[in-house]
């Protein structure tokens, strides 16, 4: 079935009569895109985030509309003419207030299996010298590399970003067969399952995110791991003294942080806690603009960097306890 897709530019303050209007007149399969609301959320989720792509702000500059989706089965264009009374109706009833335009514009979209079509934007992606990240729909398609499976677009965590790639191309050189791991800020696992592959006889995931647990505990079965080799918590590791304890008995050979420069900050003090003795960290999400923050805080909490990573304006650090002189 073809589908007429159709667009309505409003404006923020007018978007909840605007869809309740709709609603109301039969119009209930909408999309509602306004960057109000996106930097609303933004602002709600500041500790997650360090960086905002400038192209994808730009697009969002001003934006404020609806999107609604018609059938292509001979009646679209009634249903157009239905549409266009509702909304010039809508704005002699709503004088005074801010609706924006209320202008229509349409496209055909052919028709397309959409349930399948967005997993092409999710090709087999190959990290470092030996590791490649594959969908759990193509976990074939190692071609000689290691495979580290997962079902991505369900948590940050698909390999794509330079940040997840640098630690992953630290982690070829650092993880042995006798090597105890730990991801701080796990999300799907991606680094704990890329750990397991390359030899790590164990591997803990931590997010705060309760749903991350499961969805990393689905992609270490796709891979085979099972709770034996891969554990996973939830939890904020500075606040939860008793999950600290839990966490830190006997110590890793390798601690990995792939989240953002602030986060990485704050677990600064608690990192050496979870080292081993000649144990190795990874630290990455961080902006080049956020570098020298990182490695202060790092230096202050007696850990020493040994080497960096540089892809795009991302920066990745990979060290360990200082030594005494």
């Amino acid at each position: 079935m073809d589908y007429l897709e159709v667009t309505i530019q409003t404006a923020s303050a007018g978007i909840e009569i605007v869809v309740s209007a709709l609603t109301a007149g039969g119009f209930d399969s909408l999309v509602v895109e306004d960057q109000a609301e996106y930097e609303t959320f933004l602002e709600d989720n500041r500790a997650y985030w360090d960086y905002i792509d400038e192209d994808f702000q730009q697009q969002l500059e001003g934006l404020s509309r609806i999107k609604l989706y018609l059938e292509a089965d001979g009646t679209e264009k009634l249903r157009l003419e239905q549409l266009e009374t509702l909304l010039s109706s809508l704005k002699d009833r709503s004088a005074g207030k801010n609706l924006g335009t209320l202008e229509i514009s349409s496209q055909l979209l052919p028709e397309t299996n959409w349930e399948e079509s967005w997993k092409d934007s999710y090709p087999p992606q190959p990290v470092g010298e030996r590791l490649i990240v594959l969908p759990c729909w193509n976990a074939d398609a190692s071609d000689g590399r290691i495979p580290v499976i997962l079902d991505p677009g369900l948590t940050f965590g698909t390999g794509a970003h330079p940040s997840t790639q640098m630690c992953m191309e630290f982690m070829e050189q650092l993880v042995t067969q006798n090597s105890r791991v730990i991801d701080l800020g796990s999300g799907s696992g991606i680094l704990s399952i890329a750990a397991l592959r390359l030899g790590a006889v164990s591997s803990v995931g931590v997010d705060i995110d309760p749903k991350a647990e499961s969805i990393a505990r689905e992609n270490a079965a796709y891979n085979d791991f099972g709770a034996d080799r891969f554990s996973a918590y939830t939890g904020n590791v500075t606040e939860d003294a008793a999950l600290m304890g839990r966490l830190c008995a006997g110590g890793y050979d390798l601690v990995l942080v792939n989240i953002v420069a602030d986060v990485i900050i704050g677990l600064a003090p608690v990192l050496g806690q979870f080292l081993r003795e000649d144990a190795r960290f990874i630290c990455s999400g961080i902006l080049d603009t956020r570098l020298a923050d990182v490695e202060q805080a790092l230096s202050n909490a007696g850990l020493e960097i040994l080497e960096r990573k540089e892809k795009e304006d991302w920066r990745c650090v990979c060290g360990r306890k200082k030594r005494n002189s």
